[in-house]
């Protein structure tokens, strides 16, 4: 008996939709990483892009636990000597909000090319409105704990 394996146009992507407003900022990116990858799927496949598109509105209402907001730090490098920018959290959420998010998903997705296609599937908003209602996405429940 042979494995099959789905081929690009049986692939079916899903649009989804999901709130992060008061969302744990890890919890959020674990599930968008899942979507991206495809793991919710029967088909999925490890060598295979078979994920679904993600938006995520309210991103600017992300939540961070303990002390991150102060103690976390943001780091990117420009490519000239002496070029480490290390930004922190609070600041982060104050200028590019939508950066803490793409972040967090980027590094739950593999570091390879096919990392970096899934990761073109996501669509990341600080407000609760997106552009991309003619694709006619489902929302996607996150569970919030009551505190």
């Amino acid at each position: 008996m042979s494995t099959e394996f789905p081929s690009k146009p049986e692939i079916k992507r899903d649009w989804h939709v999901l709130d992060a407003d008061d969302v744990v900022l890890g919890k959020l990116a674990s599930k968008v990483a899942m979507l991206l990858m495809g793991k919710h799927k029967p088909t999925y496949t490890q060598f295979m892009d078979t994920g679904d598109h993600v938006i995520v509105i309210n991103a600017a209402k992300v939540r961070l636990t303990g002390k991150k907001d102060d103690q976390k730090i943001y780091r990117h490098f420009t490519g000239y000597p002496g070029g480490l920018v290390e930004i922190g959290a609070r600041k982060v959420r104050a200028t590019r909000t939508a950066r803490m998010v793409e972040d967090a998903v980027a590094g739950m997705l593999p570091k390879t090319k096919l990392g970096k296609q899934m990761f073109r599937k996501l669509r990341v908003y600080a407000g609760n409105k997106h552009p991309h209602a003619a694709q006619n996405p489902h929302e996607t429940r996150m569970v919030k704990k009551v505190s």
